[in-house]
């Protein structure tokens, strides 16, 4: 009578085991038909939205008659690696004597050169070399002033008619996130920069026009502006052609995506974490469930009558 009773209950104990078991299990989940029908179609609909973006992407870039620009070593293209802000210092220097003539970087304040490529003093030095209008005071009359670290960088033209009318015609683009703007990012920005020749045999270049074969239609209304020795650095480093357009195109680069270096910083850190975090998520799991996947089911049939 004690054995049949043992029996029973290494039975029902050992059935509840094999429940538990199935609860955990997965192998045994079986698809509707519908949601193998709705699974299908979404595979179907984003492999296809990708085919079709992929194939437009290769449509324009065959279509362009512009010459591709050639990816440059930049020093901030490694995964941890950060933008030079030695050259960012400089880019803006170029920025100041040679493109501020033309083109304007109104989304880009006095303070953001703080703590990236000026000291505050630096910058508030810079900022109140510009003259911003500003009021209007008591008699209901504007005024210049100083710049502040909270003004943004000024225009060289009040309005866009003015920018044409001086520049026959074309309209020179802001460059606060010109480098995002444009494919092939700062690589684009320097070939253009460097990229200036004598038009080929057949091309025809209207009066105000130069030829770069970088330039969509490879007419280009903006002459070539950087030279050998066209200005000096403070810090006195060369100023070749090739090192303004490299100093200027990685201040592009970084007015375009000023957060580049805390993106990166943030990228050590998540991965510092995420590393301490599945040790320690490997290690309970195996505690957790070390009794489940080690546990024995034996069964025991009951005895035969003799």
């Amino acid at each position: 009578m004690a054995l049949r009773l043992t029996s029973s209950l290494l039975k029902s104990s050992n059935g509840q085991a094999l429940q538990q078991l199935n609860k955990f299990s997965t192998s045994t989940k079986t698809w509707s038909r519908g949601q193998k029908t709705f699974a299908t179609i979404a595979g179907l609909t984003v492999g296809g939205a990708g085919a079709l973006l992929y194939a437009l992407e290769s449509a324009v870039s065959a279509s362009s008659d512009a010459v591709h620009a050639p990816k440059q070593n930049w020093s901030h293209k490694g995964l941890i690696s950060s933008l030079d802000h030695a050259s960012i210092r400089r880019g803006y220097e170029v920025y100041k004597q040679v493109c501020a003539a033309c083109h304007s970087m109104q989304y880009i304040a006095y303070r953001n050169l703080v703590g990236v490529s000026h000291t505050e003093a630096e910058a508030k030095a810079e900022a109140e070399e510009a003259q911003v209008k500003d009021g209007p005071n008591e008699q209901g009359e504007y005024f210049m002033r100083p710049g502040k670290l909270s003004d943004y960088f000024p225009s060289p033209y009040p309005n866009e008619e003015a920018a044409r009318a001086a520049n026959n015609g074309a309209y020179p683009p802001d460059l606060s996130w010109i480098v995002s703007a444009r494919k092939g990012g700062e690589d684009y920005i320097f070939a253009l920069l460097t990229g200036y020749c004598d038009a080929p045999a057949g091309i025809n270049l209207r009066e105000g026009q130069y030829y770069n074969p970088y330039f969509s239609g490879g007419a280009i209304g903006m002459a070539q502006a950087l030279y050998n020795e066209a200005m000096e650095y403070s810090d006195g480093t060369p100023a070749t052609a090739s090192q303004l357009a490299k100093d200027v195109s990685v201040f592009l680069k970084w007015a375009s995506e000023p957060e580049h270096d805390q993106r990166k910083r943030m990228l050590i850190k998540a991965v510092g974490i995420f590393s301490l975090l599945i040790g320690l998520t490997y290690y309970i799991k195996r505690l957790k469930w070390s009794s489940l996947k080690s546990r024995k089911i034996a069964f025991y049939p009951k005895n035969k009558p003799e």
